[in-house]
């Protein structure tokens, strides 16, 4: 078990829905996609491919922080 009091603690933002691309399926949020076109394919093939779908998460009532000082996670629930 761990001494650490977990008094250093940062809440993480919970990302409620992410892009999948329908060719690659590579997976990223809607601010990690730069352009309009998923950017796995157009370096692997040159195309530009803009066919996503979204996969959303229901978090419920959960919060989760991590200690900064020993990196456990902690969840929450209320």
């Amino acid at each position: 078990m761990s001494e650490c009091l977990h008094k250093n603690l940062v809440l993480l933002k919970e990302i409620s829905s992410k892009l999948r691309c329908k060719q690659c399926h590579l997976t990223l949020t809607p601010e990690e996609l730069e352009n309009d076109y998923c950017p796995e394919c157009f370096e692997a093939t040159g195309k530009k491919q803009t066919d996503f779908e979204t996969i959303t998460f229901d978090h419920g009532n959960v919060s989760r922080y991590r200690c900064e000082d020993c990196g456990a996670m902690i969840e929450t629930a209320g």
